[in-house]
């Protein structure tokens, strides 16, 4: 059965490859793949956003091409760049045979024709240099296109990706309009550090990813740690879960509930206790503050 044939049979390819999406989420990336339009992912971070873009592409055989935002990034690192060392090296080889051509110009006018051919060819293909954005739409098979945290970027840069997102093109001056080869799978994720404009928002299909519920976060170690003490696996989820009830600097994500039943798993332990959560809190909580808030109620915390 084709894999995208349906929003479960995604689902399912999905939890193949070891990301246990909900209905809703699948569903709306499934909707996503079939009209071709983006995906904002939004949530806290370490709920699974950046993973569900990895997953969709391991689960569909494409290459993720990953682009992490951060406050300054520009078209040059974000869409493509000019390798002026080659441009340069490329100057100094032309430099005598133009010289011998504008020599034997008959007027000035030829002359500026000709310098004017050779500087069209100093912006060649062959001196660009693609960047994330780039690769994705030149991209010779269906990618996944995973722009991460752009939350983290500036608005301008929102604006930029606007003509990406609408027309699944970008303009090169040099070059003139490049268009996907292939439309990639796009997925944008935010972790809501600032709202996102309107402009961008209408571009997008909307994905709310928030911590799991118990039953899940269990299922997803029983994915991820296969053999796990059941009873360790269910004391787990319920201290993670009474974790992020409260207020912390940064709750406990996915992923460190996880390493924390490796870690656990590696001690040979079966079971919670205070004296154990005291000793391994670090795998879980990286801030002092909030250890010292938890290390003060281990005892409610790690009750049955």
């Amino acid at each position: 059965m084709e894999l995208t044939s349906s929003a479960e049979t995604l689902a399912a390819a999905l939890a193949s490859v070891g990301y246990l999406a909900d209905d809703e989420t699948a569903l709306t990336l499934w909707l996503a793949l079939k009209l071709e339009r983006p995906l904002l992912v939004e949530g806290p971070a370490g709920v699974g956003k950046t993973e569900l873009a990895r997953a969709a592409g391991r689960a569909l055989g494409r290459e993720t091409i990953r682009l992490s935002c951060y406050e300054g990034l520009d078209e040059a690192k974000a869409l493509y760049e000019w390798d002026y060392a080659k441009q340069m090296l490329y100057t100094q080889l032309v430099r005598d045979s133009l010289g011998r051509a504008t020599a034997a110009a008959p007027t000035v006018a030829d002359a500026v024709d000709i310098v004017s051919g050779s500087a069209a060819s100093f912006f060649d293909r062959r001196f660009l240099v693609a960047r994330p954005l780039l690769q994705a739409l030149e991209s010779a098979a269906p990618s996944v296109l995973l722009i991460d945290e752009v939350d983290r970027a500036d608005p301008e840069f929102e604006a930029f990706l606007l003509e990406l997102l609408a027309d699944m093109a970008i303009t090169i001056p040099e070059l003139g309009r490049i268009e996907a080869k292939h439309p990639p799978l796009v997925v944008l994720t935010t972790n809501g550090t600032r709202d996102m404009t309107e402009a961008l928002r209408r571009r997008c299909l909307h994905a709310f990813l928030d911590y799991p519920a118990p039953s899940r976060e269990l299922a997803i170690l029983r994915s991820r740690l296969p053999g796990i003490d059941e009873r360790l696996a269910a004391q787990i989820t319920t201290f993670v879960e009474r974790l992020r009830a409260l207020d912390l600097k940064k709750s406990p994500s996915i992923g460190e509930a996880i390493d924390w039943a490796r870690a656990l798993i590696l001690m040979s332990k079966s079971e919670l206790d205070p004296a154990l959560v005291k000793s391994t809190l670090g795998v879980l909580l990286k801030h002092a503050d909030d250890r010292a808030a938890v290390e003060s109620r281990l005892g409610e915390l790690v009750g049955a």
